[in-house]
């Protein structure tokens, strides 16, 4: 996996990245219009493909219904640049969509997806991942003094990640992994070993 071909390939989000990474994986509201105002997901339609850039947003489940609903031919979801989310229970949400519509994710070649980002990769019946492309995790944080270090191992917001997980076929290890590996303003990137490790990919 080449972070750096990543990177270089997603120079024009970098400023929205940091912009995300500042606030971990929740933002203020104020942040969030920010945010969204700069970089609003994008969803292109090329055949049974349809393509994803930006970040995500409350209305995620309404943009993927609606794309669905004009594109009933779609059958793959082509993450290009999703660099995190402004709203992670949308995010989720967006993700179990997917997976009831039996929908596959597939992480573009040198592309990249962060934080919120790989929670929806995960809603995949099938989840693929391009050569030289970027899987991003970090701790969560609710864009105030909680960030999820701070919380007993169990609280009752741990347990709705957790279940995500495993309702996606993820081992819950990926999760407590995740909060380890770099803290809410940083970006940790798995390596392809890792990826195989916590079955992020399914082929």
């Amino acid at each position: 996996m080449n972070t750096k071909i990543s990177f270089l390939h997603s120079a024009k989000w970098l400023p929205v990245l940091l912009s995300v990474l500042i606030s971990g994986c929740a933002l203020s509201p104020e942040k969030k219009e920010s945010v969204q105002s700069s970089a609003e997901l994008t969803i292109e339609v090329e055949g049974n493909s349809a393509y994803l850039s930006g970040v995500l947003g409350a209305d995620l489940v309404k943009q993927l219904s609606d794309m669905v609903r004009k594109n009933p031919n779609v059958t793959d979801l082509v993450l290009v640049d999703v660099p995190g989310s402004v709203d992670q229970q949308a995010t989720m949400e967006g993700a179990r969509l997917i997976r009831r519509l039996g929908l596959n994710t597939h992480i573009a070649p040198t592309g990249y997806v962060l934080s919120g980002g790989v929670d929806l990769f995960l809603g995949g019946v099938t989840r693929s991942i391009g050569a030289g492309a970027g899987v991003g995790v970090h701790s969560w944080s609710d864009g105030t003094r909680v960030v999820a270090k701070s919380l007993s191992v169990t609280d009752p917001v741990h347990a709705a990640y957790v279940n995500f997980y495993l309702e996606m076929g993820v081992t819950e290890r990926f999760y407590w992994f995740s909060l380890d590996a770099a803290p809410a303003d940083r970006v940790y990137f798995l390596s392809p070993e890792e990826v195989y490790d916590f079955q992020l990919a399914t082929e």
